[in-house]
């Protein structure tokens, strides 16, 4: 298969299926993910759209890693537009179980949907979504699969003293996600870092 068709493979799949992960974790009602998290509360406490938020929310994330020479790309803006899509698609077909125990189940598969996708995706390295670039940043001297873990946790915590809610769900996205994506890019065999200056400095 020719790298550049490989590429494009990983990129779109890699951006669906993380769609189908968040749209999982947001059926399950049990939280939402650290990112959306502030996201929805500075959503609440200024009376603005969701949409809208995020999209000014998503500028400041990219803007911040490209201080910290993590530039954007064209997966940037595909990852938000396909991810963003998929969500919404899924969450008019989807309702949130009537059981506990079911959305306990639809919780946890959605951890491992989500790392394979956010795997692939970055590893497609045609540049970051908004989240894991802020990740990204900082690696190094904070290994991604910690930095990673760091941006929802700053998320919950900002997106909580604003009025959202948070809960199981937003805590395992805190604690396991980056590991998860960690391990699943080791798996795969594919890097994540985007081909960034910072990633040279981890090599050397």
């Amino acid at each position: 298969m020719p790298a550049s068709l490989r590429r494009v493979l990983l990129l779109l799949g890699g951006c669906v299926v993380p769609g189908i992960g968040v749209a999982m974790l947001l059926t399950a009602d049990l939280g939402s993910d650290g990112y959306s998290t502030p996201v929805n509360g500075i959503a609440m406490r200024g009376d603005w759209t969701f949409w809208l938020v995020n999209m000014a929310v998503s500028v400041v994330f990219v803007a911040m890693a490209a201080v910290r020479r993590v530039r954007p790309g064209p997966g940037t803006v595909v990852q938000i537009v396909v991810v963003g899509v998929t969500v919404s698609v899924l969450l008019d077909v989807l309702s949130t179980p009537d059981t506990p125990v079911v959305r306990s189940v639809l919780l946890a598969a959605a951890f491992p949907v989500l790392a394979v996708g956010i795997a692939a995706y970055l590893g497609s390295n045609t540049g970051a979504g908004p989240a894991e670039a802020a990740a990204l940043a900082w690696d190094p001297p904070v290994a991604f699969r910690w930095s990673y873990s760091a941006v929802p946790g700053r998320g919950a915590l900002v997106g909580w003293l604003l009025g959202a809610t948070i809960g199981v769900g937003t805590i395992g996205v805190i604690v396991l996600l980056g590991p998860l994506v960690d391990l699943a890019s080791r798996l795969l065999r594919l890097d994540v870092h985007q081909g960034t200056v910072a990633a040279a400095d981890r090599a050397d």
